[in-house]
């Protein structure tokens, strides 16, 4: 079994981020969204209001999305800390990791399915069993984090794996806008290359993550009593819940994360949705994305060395600056702006900039503030459960504000959480590897 530290472990759990970011870029952002959006106002799709009947209600197609990812947020949060209390206990995290994924790679390509009307119950459930499919592995894979690498290791190991996720994805989303625009010399329509995109991603997904299940250490315990994991878990996470809030700067920083989560996430999910409302071409949309994956690999590598020098709450205090100023340039924004193109273009840029690095930040932040435990799983399900509850305010506030004012008024709403985060970090004090 490989040690920690070790090159080959390391890349290894690295490069998961390389197999599921597909799902982040194209199902969350990019493809399914436009694609999505673009259906769903097809003619004879939506009623004379621009609204569709699903269960029974009438729903925005915008609102309809948000409410269906943030039932799928809430999921997670539920089951997460269970699983995760079983998973310490019973030491088969990799297990789990495998059957989230398995889950989500399935459900993306089941997307296919989803062409019209008829088939909106496709869409609506398959996004909603994809995205617990691909949160909920991550809860298991961010768990490896300290066991892959030492804590002066972590923000670079975690940039790291966030700059092999924006490369894959790009790569990735460069392959489906050759099926999509295209449309193969002739072959297929764009919708058919969209649907095969969607396989694509599935594909890559399941099959680039038996890389990382190769070299991640399996610690599985073999003398379990099979009818007491329920109970056994429900005990971990208990002690855990217990032992975390007893950390006052472990606590803060869940405080500040959960507020900033509910800005970072929001944009990164309704990017695409936004740009469509403010009426920019599908290809102009993605070029934009191109952009912000390109420049998410250079924001990742240098705020993670900015951090070796200045802190990690410095840092984290910056990102959190430039997100607010993306919230009040969106607002700025509708379909009436001169060259709206070249300011999404900037607004991209600045997303983009601070994206990866935000999250790479946090994941290595909490890692570094934990203490020596064997219960990876369950601490970083409590770290998971703040992002997931922090996603379903954000997607219920972001779609609410949206069908009573506008969509720009849902971005500038974002900004108070952010401001609220930046206030709440700077109470946390220095500790031996963050400051």
């Amino acid at each position: 079994m490989l040690k920690i530290g070790d090159k080959k472990l390391i890349n290894a759990w690295a490069f998961y981020d390389w197999a599921n970011s597909v799902y982040s870029l194209v199902i969350s952002t990019a493809v399914f969204p436009i694609y999505y959006a673009g259906l769903t106002a097809s003619e004879g799709f939506a009623n004379a209001d621009g609204k569709i009947a699903f269960l029974g209600t009438l729903w925005t197609p915008t609102t309809l999305y948000n409410y269906a990812l943030a039932f799928s947020f809430l999921v997670v949060a539920f089951i997460s800390p269970m699983l995760s209390g079983i998973a310490d206990y019973a030491g088969n995290k990799k297990k789990f990791l495998k059957g989230f994924c398995l889950l989500g790679s399935i459900s993306v390509m089941s997307l296919f399915f989803f062409t019209g009307k008829e088939t909106l119950w496709v869409a609506i459930v398959f996004t909603i069993l994809a995205s617990i499919g691909f949160w909920g592995s991550i809860v298991f894979y961010n768990a490896y984090l300290p066991e892959v690498a030492h804590p002066e290791q972590q923000d670079n190991v975690s940039a790291k794996g966030f700059m092999l996720g924006y490369l894959g994805s790009i790569l990735l989303l460069l392959i489906c806008l050759v099926l999509i625009e295209t449309k193969v010399f002739g072959l297929y329509d764009k919708q058919f290359g969209s649907q095969l995109s969607f396989v694509l991603v599935g594909l890559w997904w399941l099959g680039f993550a038996q890389i990382t299940y190769a070299k991640l250490p399996n610690e599985e315990k073999t003398t379990l009593p099979k009818d007491n994991y329920f109970k056994k878990g429900l005990k971990e996470i208990q002690k855990v819940a217990k032992e975390l809030f007893a950390y006052r700067e472990l606590k803060i920083f869940l405080i500040s994360f959960f507020l900033l989560s509910i800005g970072v996430q929001t944009i990164i999910l309704m990017a695409g949705i936004f740009g469509t409302i403010l009426g920019l071409e599908t290809l102009n949309l993605i070029a934009t994305i191109l952009l912000v994956q390109i420049v998410g690999i250079l924001g990742a590598f240098l705020f993670s060395r900015l951090s070796n020098k200045i802190g990690n709450i410095k840092t984290l205090k910056i990102t959190i600056a430039i997100w607010g100023l993306v919230c009040f340039i969106g607002f700025n924004l509708s379909k009436e702006t001169p060259n709206i193109e070249m300011y999404f273009y900037i607004l991209g840029g600045l997303i983009g900039l601070v994206m990866g690095a935000i999250q790479s930040l946090a994941r290595s932040t909490y890692s570094k503030l934990l203490p020596k435990t064997e219960d990876t799983a369950s601490y970083f399900s409590f770290f998971d459960v703040t992002e997931k509850i922090a996603l379903v305010i954000g997607m219920v506030t972001f779609g609410f504000l949206n069908s009573i004012i506008s969509i720009q008024s849902s971005v500038l709403a974002l900004a108070i959480f952010f401001l609220a985060a930046f206030i709440t970090i700077s109470f946390i004090k220095k500790t031996k590897y963050v400051h």
